[in-house]
């Protein structure tokens, strides 16, 4: 059964930039450090074990989740759960940046960063491949979902996190600074701000953000770690720009009060959702199987051919199957 009341400790590190020995240490003495201050659940940074700018890097910092240091990690996690960044690499040698929550001596679940930012000073889809998958998973905290920073500025993926019905939100981030500042925020740490008290109040879901601090290759990270409640209010927060721990106890049944006066998720209708991302996917897609986009918006349908197996491939595919 899932506890309503539990301890979250938010640490904002600045991890060393490919050195994992350094940063693993640098973890395992936080965590020893939350459990002396009763947290029952620790999260850290996107990355936290690896540092973000990697570039060719990658491979080098990498773990296979069934490999030792995934091991010791799990090892880690007996008396205090764990979230934490890091360079996954997949039996198919390919590389995601990816969070690991592990409980009670055990990997339990692992997200993917679904969208990977190249732009600006962003270039991680030259090393990285695409997570998939967005959903919920049960902890002993209650059911939970995990988001990586640019995955949280796409309102589907937290979408799809209410919808498979999380309790609470945890994103872990390396968000850089830029943008002019306002109010001492960077320009992007007051839109995070905004974003991260929209999706708790829309979702009546508390939303922990857990970002990094420090430097690499000249670019800063701001911090400003928090969490927010289910009515969109700041509960606890980190100072900016340097590392911090906060621990902060959440209660769940505040959060059965405020879901009680919100419908929003009581009263979504799936069906409606992906009748029209089924109808805009046609229209604007071009040629599919129900035929090339009208005039008036509407598909025209067209004869269907007997399927072979490279287009019974291509279309598990693009189900997301394969």
């Amino acid at each position: 059964m899932a506890s309503d009341r539990y301890t979250l400790a938010l640490v904002q590190v600045n991890p060393r930039l490919g050195d994992v020995d350094a940063n693993r240490e640098m973890v395992a003495q936080q965590v020893r450090e939350a459990r002396g201050r009763g947290a029952d659940l620790v999260i850290f940074p996107e990355l936290a074990l690896t540092g973000y700018f990697l570039k060719d890097q990658v491979p080098t910092v990498a773990w296979r989740l069934d490999g030792p240091e995934v091991k010791w990690l799990a090892s880690l996690s007996q008396e205090t759960a764990i979230i934490v960044g890091m360079v996954e690499e997949s039996p198919e040698t390919l590389f995601y940046n990816s969070a690991v929550y592990l409980e009670r001596g055990e990997l339990r679940h692992v997200h993917r960063k679904c969208y990977l930012p190249t732009y600006g000073l962003f270039d991680e889809q030259r090393y990285f491949a695409r997570g998939r998958h967005v959903g919920a998973f049960e902890t002993r905290f209650g059911r939970m979902a995990l988001l990586i920073c640019e995955d949280m500025w796409h309102p589907s993926a937290v979408y799809l996190a209410a919808l498979d019905r999380a309790l609470s939100i945890v994103c872990i981030s390396a968000s850089p600074i830029w943008g002019v500042t306002t109010d001492e925020l960077p320009e992007n740490a007051a839109h995070w701000r905004q974003i991260v008290r929209f999706h708790a109040a829309t979702w009546a879901t508390p939303v922990a953000y857990c970002n990094r601090v420090g430097f690499e290759d000249g670019i800063g990270f701001w911090g400003g770690s928090e969490l927010v409640d289910a009515s969109g209010e700041q509960v606890a927060a980190a100072p900016l720009y340097e590392p911090a721990m906060v621990t902060v106890e959440i209660d769940l049944r505040a959060l059965r009060r405020k879901r009680i006066s919100s419908t929003i998720l009581r009263d979504e209708d799936v069906d409606l959702t992906l009748n029209e991302l089924n109808r805009i996917r046609q229209t604007y897609a071009g040629a599919t199987e129900l035929g090339p986009a009208s005039k008036t918006g509407r598909t025209a349908p067209v004869a269907k051919k007997p399927a072979g197996r490279a287009d019974a491939l291509l279309a598990a595919r693009r189900r997301g199957r394969l």
